[in-house]
C-alpha cells in the first residue's frame, strides 16, 4: 500500500471503530436509561420525549420534537400516545397547525421528569468518575462536528492539530 494511503485507511478504520462503538454505547445508555426510570413510569424514549419538551421554550408539535431529537416522528407519536394514556403529557390545540397538537406535560409528567434528572445527575456524576472534563468536552465536540457532517452542515476543513496526524 503507498505510505499517502495509510493515514486515510487508519482514519477510515478509527472512525469505522468508533461508530461501532458509539452504537454499542447507545444500547448501553438506552438499557441503563431505562433501567434508571423504570419506576417512574418511564423509558429512556420517553425520558428523552420528556427531555425535549422540558428543554423547549415554546410548546411543539410531535414531528418537530422528533426533529430536534433526531428520531422519527413516528417513535416519537408512539411514546406521546403511550404517555398521553399514562397521563404524562397532553395534547394542546395548536394556533398555527389545525392537525399538529402542541405536546406539553402534565403535572404528573413534570413530577416524573424532575425525578428522572435527579437522579441522572448521581448517575452521571459516577459515570465521570476519574475522567477529565477536557477530555469529555473534546469526546463531545468529536461527536457533536460529525453529526454536523451527517448532516451536511459542516464540511471537512484543514486545522492544525500540531503533532496529531489528521486524515
Amino acid at each position: 500500500m503507498p505510505a499517502a494511503a495509510q493515514p486515510t485507511v487508519r482514519c477510515r478504520d478509527a472512525l469505522t471503530d468508533l461508530v461501532i462503538d458509539v452504537f454499542r454505547l447507545n444500547g448501553a445508555l438506552l438499557a441503563s436509561g431505562d433501567a434508571l426510570v423504570a419506576d417512574l413510569g418511564l423509558t429512556s424514549a420517553r425520558w428523552q420525549v420528556l427531555g425535549a419538551i422540558a428543554f423547549s421554550p415554546v410548546p411543539l408539535p410531535v414531528a418537530h420534537i422528533a426533529r430536534n431529537m433526531g428520531l422519527t416522528r413516528q417513535a416519537v407519536q408512539r411514546s406521546v400516545d403511550e404517555m398521553r394514556v399514562d397521563g404524562l403529557v397532553r395534547l394542546d390545540p395548536n394556533p398555527h397547525h389545525r392537525r399538529a397538537s402542541l405536546v406539553r406535560m402534565t403535572e404528573q409528567g413534570e413530577a416524573a421528569y424532575r425525578a428522572a434528572s435527579l437522579r441522572q445527575e448521581s448517575w452521571a456524576d459516577a459515570l465521570a468518575a476519574d475522567l477529565s472534563s477536557e477530555d469529555i468536552e473534546a469526546a463531545r465536540d468529536l461527536l457533536r462536528l460529525l453529526q454536523r457532517r451527517l448532516h451536511g452542515s459542516a464540511a471537512p476543513t484543514p486545522t492544525a492539530h500540531g503533532s496529531k496526524e489528521t486524515c
